[in-house]
């Protein structure tokens, strides 16, 4: 009978040359934030990658979808219950 072994999944190498200022800034933060560089390099990298995708994000409606979009952004709220209490309601920081 076979036996499967795991095998870890690839990882490539990211060479950066960084002036020593932003590295001492980047250490410190990632030192506050509870991570290590590279941790928290490579999550700051990853969100700005997924902002820089979501901001070129086209969805594609028919006129008829985009029209009743545009005839509900134009309309007059129409306040309910939940929405006038809490407007009613003072904010935490308030108390």
């Amino acid at each position: 009978m076979p036996t499967f072994q795991h095998e870890k999944p690839k990882r490539d190498t990211l060479n950066l040359r960084i002036q020593p200022e932003l590295r001492g800034l980047i250490d410190r933060a990632a030192e506050l934030s509870g991570k290590n560089r590279t941790t928290f390099v490579l999550d700051a990298a990853r969100c700005a990658a997924q902002n820089a995708l979501l901001d070129r994000t086209v969805l594609a409606v028919s006129p008829e979808a985009y029209a009743e979009f545009l005839t509900r952004l134009d309309a007059q709220p129409h306040p309910n219950d939940r929405l006038l209490r809490s407007l009613q309601t003072a904010a935490p920081w308030e108390k």
